[in-house]
C-alpha cells in the first residue's frame, strides 16, 4: 500500500511541485518559520523524495543521470571541509547543497521536461500572484512597509519592489524565469491562452517594477539568445555549424567591446552605483583569496556572518548580504582555482549541451533550459544566486536534463543484439 502510494506518478507530480515550490519560497519561509521550519521542510521532502525513488526504482531510467562534472564539484566541496576554517559551518553548507541538489535530481529523473516546465510555470503563478497582491497591500491599502518580508512599499511610486524574495534583484530573477517559463508555455499551448496572458503581463509588471538595473540587463541578453536560438532552429542542417560559429565569433567580439565601454553603458542602465558597491566587495575578497589560492578558504555556501572572515565582509557600503555577489568570485574564494577550474567546466558543459538541444530538436521545450542556464550565468555576474537554493536547484535540473540527453552515458543503455544460435539437428 506504501509503495503504491509513494510510486505513484500523481504522488511524484505533487512532491515535484512542492519541492520547487518550496526552494522558491526560502526567503518567505525563513522569515515566517525562521530556519527551523525551513530545516523541517526540506528534510520531510528529502525523505518523501527517497522513499519515492525507491518505490519506483524499477520504472526509471538511471542510464547518464547524474552528470560526473557534477559529482566531482560536489565531491570537491566536500573535501574543502577538511581545511576550512568554519569547519562547523561548512559541513552545513554542505550538507545544505547536497539537499538542494537531491530535489533537483528527483524532479528531473521523475518528471518530463514539459512537466517540469508546467511545475514551475504553476508555482510561478502562485508566488507572483503573491507578490503582487502583497505588494499592492504594502503600498496602496496600508502604505506601511512590511518589514519582516522586506516589502518596502512602493508601489505608489513605481517601485522598486521587492515581493516576497527579500530584494528587488531577486523579485527581477524570479520575474525573468518565470517570463521564459510562460512564454514556452505559450508556444506549446500547455495551458489556456487566458491563463497565459495573465502570466505573461503578471511577470512583465513585476519585471519592471522590481527596478533591478541587473535583471532588466540580463533580459535583453536573453532576448538576443532567443533570437538567435530560434534563427538556427530555422535554418538548414548543414548552414547550422557555421552559423554557431559565426555567433560565437560576435559574441566573443561584443562582450570585449562591452568590457572597455563597460562605464558608459553602467551610465545608461542605471547601474554605476550598484557596480561601484560590488567592486569594493571584490576587492576585498580578492585580498583574502590571496592566502588560499589553489585550495579556497572552504565551502560554505551562504556566507555565514557570525564567522570569520564573513562578519567582515556583512556590511560593506552598510548592506547586508550573505554572497559575494558574483559566483565565480565567490567559487574561487571559497574553493579556490581547482573549484573554480570545475566550476567553469560544469557549467561551460551544461550550457553547450543545452544549446545544442535548443537549436537541434524539434520541441520548443528544449529552449527552456537553455534559456534558464543563461539567465542564471548572466545574472550570477552581479549575484551568487546560482550556488545555492532556487538557484542552484534550477541549475541542477537544467544540467541533468541536457546531460541525460546527449550523456555518453546512454549508450550504456542500450542492450547488446541477441544473436539466435542455430538449433541443433536431431
Amino acid at each position: 500500500m506504501i509503495a503504491a502510494i509513494f510510486g505513484s506518478p500523481r504522488f511524484s507530480a505533487v512532491l515535484a511541485t512542492t519541492a520547487i515550490g518550496s526552494a522558491l519560497s526560502v526567503h518567505l519561509i525563513k522569515a515566517t518559520m525562521g530556519w527551523a521550519g525551513l530545516v523541517g521542510i526540506l528534510s520531510t521532502l528529502v525523505l518523501f523524495a527517497a522513499v519515492s525513488l525507491v518505490a519506483r526504482r524499477k520504472d526509471l531510467d538511471w542510464h547518464g543521470v547524474l552528470p560526473l562534472s557534477l559529482v566531482v564539484f560536489l565531491g570537491w566541496c566536500a573535501i574543502t571541509i577538511v581545511w576550512s576554517r568554519y569547519q562547523p559551518s561548512s559541513i552545513t553548507g554542505v550538507i545544505y547543497q547536497l539537499t538542494f541538489s537531491f530535489l533537483a535530481l528527483y524532479v528531473a529523473l521523475v518528471r518530463d521536461l514539459i512537466q517540469i516546465v508546467r511545475a514551475v510555470g504553476d508555482v510561478m503563478r502562485v508566488l507572483l500572484t503573491a507578490s503582487l497582491a502583497l505588494e499592492i497591500l504594502s503600498g496602496l491599502l496600508l502604505d506601511v512597509p512590511i518589514v519582516f518580508l522586506r516589502i518596502q512599499g512602493n508601489l505608489d511610486e513605481g517601485g522598486p519592489l521587492q515581493g516576497i524574495f527579500g530584494s528587488r534583484n531577486m523579485l527581477g530573477f524570479i520575474a525573468l524565469i518565470a517570463l521564459v517559463t510562460f512564454l514556452v508555455e505559450r508556444n506549446t499551448r500547455s495551458v489556456p491562452r487566458g491563463l497565459s496572458r495573465y502570466s505573461i503581463v503578471l511577470a512583465v509588471v513585476l519585471l519592471l517594477g522590481s527596478r533591478s538595473p541587473i535583471s532588466l540587463g540580463v533580459a535583453g541578453i536573453v532576448l538576443v539568445a532567443a533570437v538567435a536560438v530560434l534563427a538556427l532552429r530555422r535554418a538548414r542542417p548543414e548552414l547550422r555549424r557555421s552559423l554557431q560559429i559565426g555567433m560565437l565569433v560576435i559574441l566573443v567580439i561584443g562582450t570585449v567591446s562591452a568590457y572597455f565601454v563597460r562605464t558608459r553603458i553602467l551610465a545608461i542602465v542605471g547601474a554605476r552605483s550598484e557596480f561601484t558597491y560590488r567592486l569594493e566587495i571584490w576587492n576585498q575578497l580578492s585580498s583574502l583569496i590571496d592566502y588560499n589560492q589553489l585550495e579556497g578558504w572552504g565551502w560554505v555556501g551562504l556566507w555565514r556572518p557570525n564567522v570569520s572572515p564573513f562578519f567582515a565582509l556583512d556590511f560593506v557600503g552598510n548592506r547586508q548580504h550573505t554572497s559575494g555577489l558574483n559566483a565565480f568570485i565567490d567559487v574561487y574564494f571559497q574553493l579556490g582555482l581547482i573549484g573554480l577550474a570545475i566550476f567553469v567546466g560544469m557549467v561551460g558543459l551544461a550550457l553547450v549541451r543545452s544549446w545544442i538541444l535548443a537549436t537541434s530538436k524539434k520541441s520548443v521545450i528544449y529552449m527552456w533550459p537553455a534559456l534558464i542556464l543563461i539567465v542564471l550565468l548572466v545574472t550570477s555576474t552581479a549575484e551568487s544566486v546560482i550556488l545555492v537554493e532556487y538557484g542552484w536547484m534550477f541549475f541542477v535540473m537544467c544540467m541533468v536534463k541536457a546531460a541525460h540527453s546527449l550523456s555518453w552515458r546512454q549508450g550504456l543503455a542500450l542492450k547488446p543484439p541477441t544473436v539466435e544460435l542455430p538449433r541443433a539437428r536431431g
